[in-house]
């Protein structure tokens, strides 16, 4: 089933599948590439991310370059929370700067739904924001993927 249009590991899921699955999603949304960001995602997948709510993989496209157009040196940490047969829940909290220079980091739960295929069909997000001092940051690995030994948000007490 490993096709242009999937994305394993598939459901159902286990522990360490989901946990696969978590990861996956952080290093692709650490790329902050919208279009290889968008084809994890069904071509008429159903987001709600704060205010918003995308359908379809285009609007997923237009909706992160607007994001990470604000969003300056994003970096994302993603944990598993819970998971079933074809759902899985994570948190999450990333750090990015506005334009201005101010440092946020910013917190959130994730409700995902899959397809047979693996790519996500439903993203439900919420997210807050607090605005912290550079001095406060804790992720300072160079943009990209997150080093397998850099510690997670359980560690970092987040």
């Amino acid at each position: 089933m490993n096709t242009p249009e999937s994305r394993p590991p598939f459901p159902p899921f286990t522990r360490d599948t989901a946990m696969q699955k978590v990861r996956k999603a952080e290093d692709a949304w650490n790329t902050r590439d919208p279009v290889a960001v968008s084809l994890a995602y069904t071509p008429d997948t159903v987001w709600r991310n704060r205010a918003e709510f995308p359908v379809g993989r285009a609007a997923v496209v237009e909706f992160l370059t607007r994001k990470w157009a604000k969003e300056l040196e994003y970096r994302l940490i993603k944990e598993l929370w819970a998971f079933t047969d074809n759902r899985i829940a994570v948190r999450f909290a990333y750090e990015w700067h506005d334009d201005s220079g101010q440092w946020y980091r910013s917190y959130g739960n994730e409700n995902w739904e899959f397809a047979e295929n693996g790519l996500m069909h439903r993203r439900h997000a919420s997210i807050n924001d607090l605005p912290i001092k550079a001095a406060d940051r804790k992720y300072f690995w160079p943009q990209g993927r997150r080093p397998d030994e850099h510690p997670g948000l359980s560690e970092l007490g987040l």
